[in-house]
């Protein structure tokens, strides 16, 4: 197995996915040759098999040249019963589909979003009738399994606008709504979706807190598309993952390997610098349970102030980023960034600083780590000068005084204290659970 293999998530998340947001992740996989192609292509058969995507199989048994006569028969039987199911479900839905080409009716929708006001109108002005609503989902359904997921989004979007949250489909909507808006990649929109759902799912208890617990997991893995994908998405994570308690419980809890992501956001996002603190102490209490090469970036800068190992974990963060399919966009901003984060705690401690030693840490050559270093004296106003004869970099302020780092040292021991205890807690609430389970 490659590294880039034993660093990707996919297999850690696909669980908590549906089958047509999987999809999306083995396509990347299989483009960027983590796996073999014929690996890759057998994984597709097998959740493209949950799906109505039956063109798409036929391609994959036909590059495979493993389509037998009976598979590629059974195959195109299928095909036939799909377009049947389609059709019977237009025919019977044909008074909902008239209904949503009204141009008033999606004015009412798209523009005012008024509920009582667009039942009004339909009452009114068309033939709707509210047994109609189970041929909407109905139809919904069929069309997402088909991959017509601009089409499921106009019936939910009409559902959930008509039904009240009480409704028995109320919550497979808001999910069928959300994964309709990721797929066409409509991001404002999918924004909108992921707040109902949240707010849908913290408003309810779900019959347990194990239930609950559950739908906010999924809801955690779905959301990695809005926010790598939206603008406003690397600060919404920060609070969602790291301040929204209950979502930081379920990281913790079911899925540790979130705190990639969420590392991830806190390095790249500037604004977000006093996370970090919170940030390093969440990865120091789940370090047992999962650590990559980002994580450990921040806890070899952070907590043990380990330049060389931070140094050697941002190159090993260069394959995890090309091999994960959320954070690859990010790839710059990442390395970008991190080295500021190696320069800025560097420069805490030191006041003259070699460019070579530095260009060493920051994994540059010592030319362009000079001409770096000299465009962020300029961008961020650092008190700083460089002596280009001497190779060095002499700061304006003096490096921490024994009285602030034997502060700074207290802090850290403090953090790794609270690690420990919540480390030991833990371990005594399982025992304790444990000797209940089995007296």
């Amino acid at each position: 197995m490659s590294g880039s293999q034993k660093l990707h998530l996919t297999s850690k998340i696909m669980p908590y996915l549906d089958h047509h947001l999987i999809l999306t992740l083995l396509e990347f996989l299989h483009a960027n040759k983590i796996y073999g192609s014929e690996t890759m292509l057998r994984a597709k058969l097998e959740v493209l098999s949950h799906t109505n995507l039956v063109d798409y199989m036929k391609d994959i048994y036909e590059s495979l040249s493993c389509g037998t006569e009976d598979v590629i028969e059974q195959l195109s039987k299928r095909r036939n019963d799909v377009l049947k199911q389609l059709a019977e479900s237009r025919e019977e839905g044909v008074t909902i589909i008239d209904i949503l080409s009204d141009k008033n009716v999606h004015t009412i929708m798209e523009t005012t979003r008024d509920a009582k006001l667009l039942t009004n109108h339909l009452m009114k002005n068309t033939q709707f009738k509210w047994e109609y609503m189970d041929t909407v989902y109905k139809m919904a359904k069929i069309q997402y399994e088909c991959g017509d997921y601009g089409g499921t989004s106009t019936f939910l979007y009409f559902y959930l606008l008509l039904m009240p949250p009480t409704d028995k489909n109320y919550l497979n909507v808001l999910w069928g709504k959300l994964a309709s808006e990721i797929l066409v990649q409509n991001w404002d929109v999918a924004l909108e979706d992921l707040n109902k759902l949240r707010e849908f799912i913290d408003n309810n208890s779900f019959g347990s807190s194990l239930q609950l617990l559950q739908q906010r997991t999924w809801l955690i893995h779905w959301s990695l598309f809005v926010f790598f994908n939206h603008t406003k998405g690397r600060d919404l994570i920060i609070d969602m993952f790291l301040y929204r308690p209950y979502y930081l419980n379920a990281i913790q809890t079911m899925c540790p390997h979130i705190l990639r992501y969420l590392a991830a956001a806190v390095i790249i996002n500037r604004s977000r610098r006093a996370a970090l603190k919170d940030l390093v102490k969440v990865i120091q209490q789940e370090s047992y349970a999962y650590k990559d090469p980002i994580t450990e970036f921040l806890e070899h800068l952070y907590v043990n102030f380990d330049f060389e190992g931070a140094r050697q974990k941002l190159h090993e963060c260069d394959e995890v980023i090309n091999s994960d399919f959320f954070l690859v966009a990010c790839l710059e901003e990442f390395v970008e960034n991190a080295r500021l984060m190696i320069f800025e705690t560097f420069c805490r401690i030191h006041q003259c600083i070699s460019i070579g030693m530095l260009a060493e840490k920051l994994n540059m050559k010592p030319d362009a780590a000079e001409c770096w270093i000299v465009n962020l004296i300029r961008q961020a106003r650092l008190d700083a000068k460089i002596d280009s004869k001497l190779g060095y970099v002499v700061m304006g302020t003096p490096p921490l005084s024994p009285y602030e780092q034997l502060i700074e040292k207290i802090d850290t021991l403090s953090m790794r204290s609270d690690t420990l205890q919540a480390l030991i807690e833990r371990k005594v609430k399982e025992h304790r659970q444990e000797s209940f389970m089995y007296g």
